[in-house]
């Protein structure tokens, strides 16, 4: 530790830390545009000017470290005035366009020139103006009032993995441009809209619809996948106007991705409004029926009928809590089935470490099985490949084959030979996981259906590289929660006149079109959506969004977290859990929403047992399991090769299908497609 003084406060620091960050850790604010937290230092903007005693001139407190004894001034009359002289050499070039700026309001730029700048101008040239840039749907650009901070060329070089922004000509002339016009093919590109300090890049879906200071927000979770990123929803009346990412150092960080960012506009999109059935038994046409005559008819079929609910990964937690009490109260009429659960295995919990932490400690090899992470879950890959660039990681994959954005050893397609190398029969693998410290093997949903048990597989893998994290993860916003229920899996029955099926939240997908045509029993479709299927259900069932209700999900770390309600629910629209407690006349507590918010909690709600008893239960059952598989040539894989399940980034599901900012880069993505 050294001694440094801010200011006349004498503190105690680490060495080979800046003086910006040093005055961070004690509250004094420096001005800066081109630093960010998550980027590298570039020091170009010098609008962190600061003051050393005894020096020359004033130096960039964001790439000056600390040395002992170090006197540091950051309010003098000379730091003021040099702050002054670089907000106006900022403004030299810069539009006077702030009432017709979808930055106003959270400018950095205006903040900067309220605090340091001058009360007059110096310039009576006309200002330069630079061509706006195309960067496909998401971003809008105005070029003009960029100011070359770099942010954006570091962001998508650093973390994006895409050197898509850089910087064109010297001196005064310098603009930031992507050099050919085209569409930013990243799936964390939306995040470029909050590091730019001004106006240059701004989010199109929300130009010109409203201003910061007439915007309501509540804190919320992402639910398009199972990392629940940390949210702020934006919010006009009755309408969500933008998703911001909400700075969360134990799970996103400060990013989210694109599908986070801009499927909100589908919760005012196409939605199902009323309660549709028919007006009579024999009558196909549907008719709005309302709750109040739906709710007696839907008791009759709850009476009469066997009830066989389909249900999948994007169904919040008390609903699933509900259909389980319903399951095991009226076993003989009542059979839920699961139409995206791990169809090889119970849920195991391989870990009680934080995401966060086991990123951090991971050390020498990364293995990825059957998994495509780009799509799949953008800020988990965006966290390895931060970890890979700076060289501290050897990544490796099998199984599938995508555009990775970082250097990766591919395997095989095969992953039955990664099993062999894992074994020590591939000599470089072998070598590579043998001598890492804290290996991390992520295992994807490719994988989980082509193998004899989950379960067994992770075994082996302990047992084979004791000192590896092993993490498994699902494709929506609540796939461990399912996969806790250990719900049975769908299967294709015959035509059953006494039984109805129930989809509760399903996509519109392939499987769930084979469960239509296999039977023509009655089908109620519950979903946020409408779609052919619903079409041709016999009762429809208006949902309520995430935005909506409070809603639990459970994350790939299995921390459970909930949204928040932003909008007044529509009258035609109601939660799971409150039709089924009305139709199986359960008592109203049957909800359990005295939510904890911990894994404790999840414990003793589905297990009936305390953490500490179901951690212990689980160790001593995986011992045994460890015990009876002495090699990978025990376990059963599939040999045929892995489908990816997600094809388009974009559209993943029903509520992103109904997204018209999705169909748009969907499109774009297709029409810039070359096979070669």
């Amino acid at each position: 530790m050294i001694n440094v003084i801010i200011d006349d406060f004498e503190i105690l620091t680490r060495p080979n830390v800046s003086i910006l960050e040093t005055c961070k850790l004690i509250g004094i604010n420096i001005p800066r545009f081109c630093y960010h937290e998550i980027l590298s230092v570039s020091g170009n903007c010098r609008m962190c000017l600061v003051e050393i005693e005894n020096g020359e001139k004033p130096v960039a407190s964001c790439v000056t470290e600390v040395e002992n004894g170090m006197s540091v001034l950051t309010n003098t009359p000379f730091v003021q005035k040099a702050r002054e002289n670089v907000v106006e050499a900022l403004l030299l070039n810069h539009p006077l366009d702030c009432p017709i700026c979808d930055q106003a309001g959270e400018c950095d730029l205006q903040d900067q020139v309220k605090k340091h700048g001058s009360n007059y101008s110096r310039n009576f040239f006309k200002k330069t103006s630079v061509e706006d840039k195309y960067c496909g749907p998401l971003i809008k650009t105005i070029m003009t009032r960029c100011i070359a901070c770099t942010r954006c060329v570091r962001y998508t070089s650093e973390i994006a993995g895409m050197d898509f922004y850089g910087t064109l000509n010297r001196g005064g002339s310098t603009e930031i441009g992507s050099y050919v016009p085209s569409f930013f093919k990243s799936e964390i590109s939306g995040n470029v809209v909050d590091l730019c300090p001004v106006g240059a890049l701004t989010s199109f879906p929300y130009a010109s619809k409203a201003r910061p200071w007439e915007l309501r927000i509540t804190e919320s979770i992402d639910v398009t996948d199972s990392l629940n990123s940390n949210i702020y929803v934006n919010f006009k009346e009755t309408e969500v106007m933008r998703v911001l990412p909400k700075p969360n150092q134990e799970i996103n960080d400060s990013l989210i991705s694109d599908r986070a960012r801009y499927t909100y506009d589908a919760n005012s999109t196409n939605r199902i409004i009323a309660a549709l059935g028919p007006s009579s038994l024999n009558d196909k046409k549907k008719v709005k029926l309302g709750w109040k005559k739906f709710l007696p008819k839907f008791d009759k079929l709850v009476e009469t009928k066997k009830i066989k609910f389909f249900v999948n990964d994007n169904l919040d937690f008390e609903s699933l809590l509900v259909l389980r009490k319903i399951g095991q109260l009226y076993p003989n009429t009542t059979e839920i089935q699961s139409l995206n659960a791990n169809k090889n295995g119970n849920f195991y919990s391989n870990t009680n470490n934080s995401f966060q932490n086991i990123i951090h400690e991971t050390e020498g090899a990364v293995v990825f099985l059957g998994t495509n992470p780009k799509i799949e879950n953008p800020i988990l890959n965006t966290k390895v490949r931060i970890k890979a660039k700076n060289n501290l990681i050897t990544t490796y994959a099998a199984g599938l084959s995508f555009d990775y954005n970082f250097l990766t050893n591919f395997i095989n397609l095969n992953t039955s030979e990664l099993f062999q190398g894992i074994d020590g029969k591939i000599k470089d693998l072998a070598n590579s996981i043998s001598t890492s410290e804290k290996p991390l093997i992520l295992i994807g949903n490719s994988l989980k259906d082509r193998v004899s048990n989950l379960q067994s597989l992770t075994a082996t893998l302990t047992k084979t590289i004791p000192t590896a994290n092993i993490l498994t993860f699902g494709l929506r916003g609540n796939s461990e929660a399912l996969n806790m229920f250990k719900f049975k899996n769908f299967s294709y029955v015959k035509n059953d006149a006494n039984a109805v099926n129930f989809f509760a939240n399903s996509d519109d997908n392939i499987i769930v079109r084979k469960i239509f045509d296999a039977n023509q029993n009655e089908n109620i479709w519950y979903n946020t959506h409408g779609s052919d299927l619903s079409e041709k259900s016999n009762y429809v069932l208006p949902a309520a969004s995430h935005f909506e209700r409070e809603y639990v999900y459970v994350n790939l770390e299995h921390k459970a977290q909930k949204t928040s309600k932003a909008l007044e629910i529509s009258k035609g629209c109601k939660d799971l859990a409150s039709i089924l407690i009305s139709g199986y006349n359960l008592p109203s507590n049957s909800k359990n929403m005295n939510f904890s918010g911990s894994f404790e909690y999840i414990n003793e709600i589905i297990y009936n047992k305390s953490s500490s008893e179901y951690l212990k239960e689980i160790k001593s059952s995986f011992k045994n399991k460890i015990g009876s598989f002495s090699s990978f040539n025990s376990l059963k894989v599939s040999k045929y090769p892995l489908i990816g399940k997600i094809k388009d980034f974009y559209l993943v599901d029903t509520f992103s299908r109904n997204s018209s900012i999705m169909k748009n880069c969907s499109k774009e993505i297709r029409a810039n497609f070359r096979n070669f």
